[in-house]
């Protein structure tokens, strides 16, 4: 039964609420279930994502910005996402290895080939089987969210979000066996049943 679902997408596209109802799902079907995060899942993570995304007084470079993601990456492979596939578990993971390819590769313009190769040594070569991506236009995920709380990245110019966009759908476009790509310019439910449909198809499939 065991299952590993990714959540992608944009700012303000929606995937951590969507994770969540999907965890709602399963746990309301008695589908035993987890739901984590990137960066964190773990003290370390925890850590790691407060110096990455809201810690304004350090000059992070691009590829300490990868080292870091991938850090705590492994951790949370290690200590949560493994074990909990082991016992046969659906994990589901809000951003994984697809964020820190888009968001570093696209966006910081580190070499693609580079950050596979780290990812892959983070993640023991772990891959989703199901990846979900939100797709929305830039402008209308930033009209969504808090201006008055925005992360580092958030604060970056729009066009390393326009290419963190791009980045997106073109990995989808290379991997359409492993990516649900839902407009995420439709009513939460909406976008939560067609979400459930695929989940439902592939738990079917591996029961």
């Amino acid at each position: 039964m065991s299952l590993f679902i990714t959540f992608e997408g944009g700012e303000g596209c929606g995937k951590s609420f969507q994770a969540e109802a999907l965890h709602g799902r399963l746990c309301q079907e008695g589908i035993p279930s987890i739901l984590t995060h990137e960066p964190g899942g773990t003290p370390l993570g925890n850590e790691l994502c407060r110096i990455l995304k809201w810690n304004e007084n350090l000059d992070i470079t691009p590829m300490a910005e990868l080292l870091l993601f991938n850090a705590s990456r492994s951790q949370l492979v290690d200590k949560v996402i493994k074990f909990n596939l082991e016992q046969g578990k659906v994990v589901i993971c809000d951003r994984f290895t697809d964020s820190t390819y888009v968001y570093q590769g696209y966006g910081r313009g580190l070499d693609k080939e580079l950050i596979r190769n780290i990812n892959d040594i983070a993640t023991q070569g772990l891959r989703p089987d199901l990846t979900i991506l939100l797709d929305l236009p830039v402008e209308m995920g930033f009209a969504r969210r808090n201006n008055n709380l925005q992360d580092r990245f958030e604060k970056v110019e729009m066009t390393f979000h326009e290419r963190v966009h791009q980045g997106y759908l073109e990995l989808a476009a290379e991997q359409p066996e492993r990516f649900l790509v839902i407009n995420a310019n439709q009513t939460k439910a909406k976008i939560a049943d067609l979400i459930w449909r695929k989940v439902n198809e592939l738990l079917h499939l591996r029961a």
